[in-house]
């Protein structure tokens, strides 16, 4: 009888005990240190996809504790009913249950931390200089934009010239709720210039070093990121992590996932001192107000300059100074969960911080490959990047509901003057598109032009779409100066425009043509706007506004300079015309000189522009006295004139509510004329218009009445506003629109 009471409570407790073991592996196993780290997602409560999954776990985790519960009651009834004699068996930590505290610790998986409200700010500080790292932050910015849902502050760190491009940029996409700073970075350069850096980034590399000082005094904290950084989740969930710092903790960092600090990589290769494997600097979570009380900018210059006793230079730009400092105090650090900074280098172990999508957060393209890289899973992220880079950033101007945002007067009168538009106006759209505030990126491309202080020097100006792209390699080759040109694209298109500049032997030769993306936007071409953004953005005194689909003669940028200054143009208010012609051939023999031209005009294999269907627009400029002038020449207006002109930088900007086909340049040529112009015809100068198929917004003219009415009605608008700026003299133009 003691024996089947023994044999039956060994089978309990074997019972209670395994089935306290599954409980306590199914919920801690996930909690291990290293398995924390590299393969769970955060402990955050910002992951409302996974409330769910959590309720069903936490509603079996109460399961199988009232199971044990009932198991316990049953031992103890059969240790009462034994106590004739039987052992007395209890169940104890080593029998399978858990402590107190263990106990607690089964209800979550992870330490509470603070979350991030709703509408808390965000500061996020990124150090960006030069045009390509001007493309790479947008495509950062979109990713962060696409999941956030809270308002942010953007501190740029920047060189001139990506203060220029993203000052422009975010300006003109106006995405609520986003505050944007920037910093000189030729102000911090003596900070860090006495470091040698071998690293591709340069000096600027060094520039996040600088951050206690570069950031304003009441910045207490901030992340920090490099460029090439695209984000998988809200930038809200690193947010938070600032709430799991210790109280010495100053610094977030993610381990260096390859093994460049355990210096193994090759014979004699000698790495900068580092604690382990060392930490990536792309991601960073700066405790700012901390690090200036424990005075880091002499912390990191002292050991900087130990260092560089021995290490003679930076390999791996501030990611080298980072580590000895930490090297040096391993508690300034805390550890991120490496999901925080999956680093696509070749052979790194970033394999290890993600088992699925969902556990990805941040992937960072650190390797000078950049999209090449190696990785098994390079597909998935080259996709997820190329998402982003495609993405149209104007989808991202959405309001963040129940935040307050600063007011922006730019934004404020945009929304009123929208609001005042009559929706049952026929011409509604043509208002609307006016209206319409495109996003613009200047300088997609290298730019390096320097203008000379050459009084006479002059940029060709002009406009175009992706349809008109095949001209830019000939144009080109026709003129040898600096070309502005504004291009009107999607966020695809831009990138396929990109790829096609930088696989083009005569493009990617060329450092003085600058390229300016305005986003498309609406159903008009936005003629006016495109030339106004090139226009702007030239640096030459000078300006040739002319068209994408004509090519100058060859060498008319050298004599249009000297035209300028054989005229005295400085010193006097004119208009040089350069007469434009027209082939109807796509293979052409282009004129070397006035005589070839003039020989294939009698030939009929050239034409004066457009004299067969809109003869009124080039007429003035007198092709007859043309054949055999030697000297500029002096014409006067006349209604619908529109030839293509050189005129100082500052002349007035094209009227921008003539969108669309028609009358875009008639209104400029007309305040010229206004402005007291004197128009001068070239004798020795041409262009040749190339054909090609009709553009959406000619057929469109063609083909709808409405459309021309509403053209008439924007044109009466334009004559009542040139009389008001310039009163009786503007009188003769709607005296010849009535006339005709």
């Amino acid at each position: 009888m003691l024996r089947s009471w023994r044999v039956k409570l060994k089978l309990l407790l074997a019972t209670v005990t395994l089935a306290i073991l599954l409980s306590w592996l199914y919920l801690f196993v996930g909690s291990l240190e290293y398995g924390r780290f590299l393969l769970l997602p955060p402990c955050l409560g910002e992951q409302p996809s996974r409330d769910v999954e959590r309720e069903a776990l936490a509603s079996r985790v109460r399961r199988v504790e009232e199971e044990n519960q009932q198991l316990r009651l049953q031992l103890s009834q059969v240790q009462a009913e034994g106590s004739d004699g039987s052992p007395q068996w209890g169940a104890s930590a080593e029998d399978g249950e858990p402590p107190r505290g263990a106990e607690r610790s089964n209800r979550t998986a992870c330490p509470k931390q603070r979350t991030v409200h709703k509408c808390e700010l965000l500061h996020v500080a990124i150090v960006c200089a030069g045009h390509n790292a001007s493309r790479d932050v947008v495509t950062l910015v979109k990713s962060i934009l696409f999941h956030r849902k809270n308002p942010l502050h953007f501190h740029f760190i920047t060189d001139s010239v990506a203060h220029q491009i993203l000052q422009t940029l975010f300006q003109s996409w106006m995405v609520p709720s986003v505050h944007v700073s920037f910093y000189n970075a030729d102000d911090l350069k003596p900070e860090v210039s006495w470091i040698p850096n071998k690293h591709y980034s340069g000096i600027y590399g060094l520039m996040k070093l600088t951050l206690t000082k570069a950031l304003p005094s009441n910045l207490s904290k901030v992340i920090v990121l490099d460029t090439d950084i695209t984000f998988a989740t809200d930038i809200a969930e690193l947010w938070a992590v600032f709430g799991k710092f210790s109280d010495k903790q100053v610094i977030g960092l993610v381990e260096n996932q390859s093994d460049w600090y355990l210096g193994n990589l090759w014979k004699n290769h000698k790495p900068w001192p580092a604690l382990g494997r060392g930490f990536n600097t792309g991601v960073i979570l700066l405790l700012l107000d901390r690090l200036r009380r424990l005075g880091w900018e002499q912390m990191w210059r002292l050991t900087a300059e130990r260092e560089l006793m021995s290490m003679l230079s930076t390999s791996l730009a501030d990611q080298d100074i980072f580590n000895a400092v930490i090297k040096q105090d391993p508690a300034l650090v805390y550890r991120l969960p490496c999901f925080w900074n999956v680093q696509l280098s070749d052979h790194t172990r970033s394999e290890q911080c993600y088992t699925e999508v969902s556990d990805l957060k941040v992937i960072h393209w650190n390797s000078p490959k950049k999209l090449r890289v190696k990785n098994k899973h390079v597909e998935f992220f080259r996709n997820l990047y190329l998402t982003f880079l495609e993405y149209d950033g104007n989808l991202l101007r959405r309001e963040l509901f129940g935040c307050a945002s600063l007011p922006s007067p730019p934004s404020d009168q945009l929304q009123q003057a929208l609001e005042e538009l009559d929706e049952d106006d026929p011409c509604y759209d043509f208002r609307r598109q006016h209206l319409t505030q495109h996003r613009v990126h200047l300088f997609f491309l290298q730019y390096e032009f320097l203008a000379l202080p050459n009084p006479t020097d002059v940029t060709l100006v002009a406009q175009l779409s992706m349809d008109r792209l095949q001209m830019l390699e000939a144009i080109c080759k026709h003129w040898a100066g600096p070309i502005s040109l504004a291009l009107y694209m999607s966020d695809a298109e831009a990138q396929q425009f990109l790829r096609y500049a930088q696989a083009s032997e005569v493009l990617s030769a060329r450092r003085n043509v600058a390229y300016h993306i305005v986003y498309k936007e609406g159903q008009f071409y936005p003629i006016n706007l495109l030339r106004n953004v090139a226009l702007a953005n030239t640096q030459t005194p000078y300006v040739f506004l002319t068209d994408i689909d004509f090519l100058p003669m060859y060498g008319l940028y050298d004599y249009l300079r000297n035209s300028i200054q054989q005229l005295d143009l400085p010193q006097r208010k004119a208009a040089l015309i350069v007469p434009a012609f027209e082939t109807l051939h796509y293979r052409l023999i282009f004129p070397k000189s006035k005589a070839e031209l003039l020989s294939m005009l009698d030939m009929g294999s050239l034409y004066t522009f457009r004299y067969h269907v809109w003869p009124k627009g080039h007429a003035p400029t007198d092709y007859a006295k043309w054949r055999t002038a030697t000297v500029p020449y002096r014409v006067a207006w006349q209604p619908d004139f529109e030839p293509y002109v050189v005129v100082r930088r500052d002349c007035p900007k094209y009227d921008q509510r003539f969108v669309g086909f028609g009358w875009n340049k008639v209104s400029h040529i007309m305040e010229l004329d206004a402005q007291e112009y004197e128009l001068l015809v070239l004798p020795n100068a041409f262009m040749i218009h190339m054909p090609h198929a009709p553009s959406f917004d000619i057929s469109k003219f063609r083909l709808s009445a409405g459309y021309r009415g509403c053209l008439q009605t924007l044109r009466e608008e334009f004559h009542q506003d040139l009389s008001r700026r310039y009163g009786a003299a503007a009188l003769k133009y709607l005296t010849a629109e009535r006339s005709l």
